[in-house]
């Protein structure tokens, strides 16, 4: 199984250019390349951004190129779970709609496995798939579920009951550090702390990425699994893995990310980085003792995500990676209120997305929706849409 993934070129976006490829304005009439030269543009600029990004991943990879091998276990009876539940969460992760199967449990199948994505403590990735059994043999779609910040796999398992109940094999992870990836309840954070301090590991979305390429190689050979059909879809943190699992890996071929997209230079440049800040503060307050800081600020907050996510707040950030995943379906819902993703640092990566689709003549497969008056959480109309969205693409 190869660690490459697998590009599928996306479309072209709309431009004004000159037939040497500069933008130009003649009065109000655009000056416009053909149309083909537009998609070959784009074609280009998407292959070397998953090119850099691949390299960014494997930069810090202890033996990345390990054979991608696959250890059968037992399900996890006492999950690691890092932070409070918040009252109703439970509820909404309860709102997805799933089939009335007679005798389900019966009929489920569950798998506990480990895949070996790469050297080193973390390369050991434990994953937890549900699907019923079938009377004849059949590739089903699939769907990669993702769990938030402090969670586990195990608390997606009704989300997993719900899409393995409406015909798909469904999928989820422990995220870096997170579940049984950690060994208390302090692991995240002190991974990340670690990762300011030695930069040798990408514990803030880059690593568990990785982890999804390498998951993309294991569904795409599985004989129950429709490689043509797999969804990824998740939570906040695991909405960041879904976005950048899809702008990196094409084998992801509908897309739905909750809560989870940003635009992280927007965030500093317009002085709304505190919330997400908070939301992992002990690395930042480790950054600002380092450099000296009575107080963190735009400097030193950059200086981090440079340090543990190169490349998220400029070349890999939202107006580059969201307009990559076209022509692809994408479903991006946030709250409208959410600090973490303030909408107004979504305005140009949702113009350039919308324009790429239009321009691929498939503008249906792009959606934006932030839900009035909500903050950073996801809501079972999320759940819902989400759902909807995932069952229309890859259920045809």
């Amino acid at each position: 199984m190869g660690s490459t993934p697998h590009v599928l070129p996306p479309w072209g976006a709309r431009a004004c250019l000159t037939s040497q490829g500069h933008k130009c304005r003649c009065g109000s009439t655009e000056v416009r390349a053909p149309s083909s030269l537009r998609r070959r543009t784009m074609e280009a600029k998407a292959v070397e951004l998953r090119s850099d990004f691949l390299q960014v991943l494997r930069s810090r990879r202890p033996n990345p190129d390990v054979s991608l091998t696959v250890e059968h276990g037992r399900p996890v009876t006492n999950p690691m779970y890092q932070s409070p539940i918040f009252p109703g969460s439970k509820e909404v992760m309860e709102a997805c709609p799933r089939d009335d199967v007679k005798n389900f449990q019966d009929r489920v199948i569950e798998e506990n496995i480990y895949l070996t994505v790469e050297g080193g403590d973390q390369g050991r990735l434990p994953v937890l798939i549900l699907s019923l059994k079938d009377i004849a043999p059949q590739r089903k779609p699939a769907i990669v579920l993702l769990h938030s910040s402090y969670k586990c796999k195990e608390w997606l398992r009704p989300l997993l009951e719900a899409y393995a109940s409406r015909g798909y094999v469904a999928v989820a992870i422990d995220s870096r550090y997170h579940g049984e990836r950690a060994s208390n309840i302090t692991t995240y954070k002190e991974a990340l702390v670690s990762s300011w301090k030695n930069g040798d590991t990408m514990p803030f979305i880059f690593d568990t990425v990785w982890d999804l390429i390498k998951l993309a190689d294991f569904l795409s050979q599985r004989e129950d699994v429709d490689p043509a059909r797999i969804g990824i879809t998740g939570e906040s943190l695991g909405g960041m893995h879904a976005w950048f699992a899809a702008a990196a890996d094409t084998r992801y071929s509908v897309v739905a990310p909750i809560i989870g997209v940003q635009g992280f230079r927007w965030a500093l440049e317009n002085d709304k980085w505190h919330a997400r800040v908070d939301s992992i503060k002990p690395v930042f307050e480790e950054a600002r003792i380092d450099l000296g800081k009575n107080e963190t600020d735009k400097e030193v907050v950059k200086k981090v995500w440079d340090r543990i996510a190169p490349g998220v707040s400029n070349q890999f950030d939202a107006p580059f990676t969201v307009p990559a995943i076209a022509p692809r379906p994408l479903l991006i819902l946030n709250g409208a209120e959410d600090p973490r993703c303030p909408i107004s640092g979504l305005e140009v990566p949702v113009s350039k997305a919308s324009e790429v689709y239009e321009e691929a003549n498939c503008p249906e497969n792009f959606k934006f929706v932030a839900e009035a008056g909500i903050g950073h959480q996801m809501t079972v109309s999320m759940v819902n849409k989400a759902s909807i969205w995932l069952d229309r693409f890859l259920k045809c």
